[in-house]
């Protein structure tokens, strides 16, 4: 496990529904504090019936539960960051956002999840308020992908200039630092087999990009992502480190499970893939990792 500067062992928390197929959510968001060296604990706001194929039921944990699991954490292991996942109903939004202002944590990561890989919805229709007004102002990065960004935004998104749009409009609603995911879209002149993320920190625009995997095995990518950042934040790196670091191990991680067998459908990505460590970003340049 990974020390930082005082000495103490980094540590994180995920606060997200449990996959039984094991490719995202809560399994995903462990498999990779451990990949980084970073101790994780967990709050599970939802267990799911769910294999490579689809989701086939959801039962939400009780609030008082969710509550409590987070006060355990916090009153003892006091995790350094927070990765917050599938909050499924307006209920357990309010109840984490309660419990997140009572810790006053800095470093609180947010993936907006709202459907399935399989595209299986995964928040409630009347939700989506709940998340802008009490989840948003508590992030320190916000992670939504190019459909989660239409939901938030309320408008559609098809250029690279429409991201900027919604990345500025989200930061509005608090966060530190907005990332507009571009794993569903091509921005503007990007090649079509590059998958570019763009940063927005309220001044200057940055964008990180991979190649594009040829794989059906995608399933937790976006929660990986998230849980990844939460990591580097813990491991005290920078805001643009957390994010080059983590693109670069979601692609690695991709690649690495392309050839196998795990499900019929949108099979998990390999969790053991190496980190590579990325540093020296400067803000409002383009990175190709």
């Amino acid at each position: 496990m990974h020390l930082r500067a005082d000495h103490s062992v980094a540590r994180a928390l995920t606060i997200a529904g449990s996959d039984s197929g094991g490719g995202a959510g809560i399994q995903a968001d462990l498999k990779t504090f451990t990949a980084f060296g970073v101790f994780g604990a967990s709050c599970v706001t939802a267990v799911t019936a769910q294999n490579t194929r689809g989701v086939q039921a959801i039962h939400d944990v009780p609030t008082d539960v969710i509550a409590r699991q987070m006060q355990s954490v916090f009153e003892d292991i006091r995790p350094h960051s927070v990765k917050v996942g599938m909050l499924s109903n307006v209920a357990t939004i309010k109840t984490v956002a309660r419990e997140l202002r009572r810790a006053d944590l800095k470093n609180v990561v947010v993936d907006p999840v709202m459907v399935a890989k399989g595209g299986a919805p995964l928040l409630t229709v009347d939700s989506t308020d709940a998340l802008l007004a009490e989840i948003l102002p508590l992030a320190a990065v916000l992670t939504p992908n190019v459909p989660e960004a239409e939901v938030l935004c309320s408008f559609s998104i098809r250029t690279m200039e429409d991201a900027k749009e919604a990345a500025i409009q989200l930061k509005k609603r608090g966060p530190r630092i907005v990332i507009i995911k571009g794993g569903h879209a091509a921005w503007g002149d990007s090649p079509e087999n590059s998958a570019r993320d763009l940063v927005y920190d309220g001044a200057t625009f940055t964008t990180f990009a991979t190649r594009r995997v040829p794989s059906k095995k995608t399933h937790g990518t976006g929660c990986t992502f998230s849980s990844a950042i939460a990591a580097c934040l813990a491991r005290e790196m920078s805001e643009l480190e957390a994010i080059g670091t983590a693109k670069r191990y979601v692609y690695d991680a991709i690649a690495a499970a392309a050839q196998w067998d795990i499900g019929a459908g949108h099979g998990p990505i390999d969790h053991t893939a190496p980190v590579e460590w990325k540093r020296g970003f400067t803000a409002g340049k383009d990175y190709d990792l």
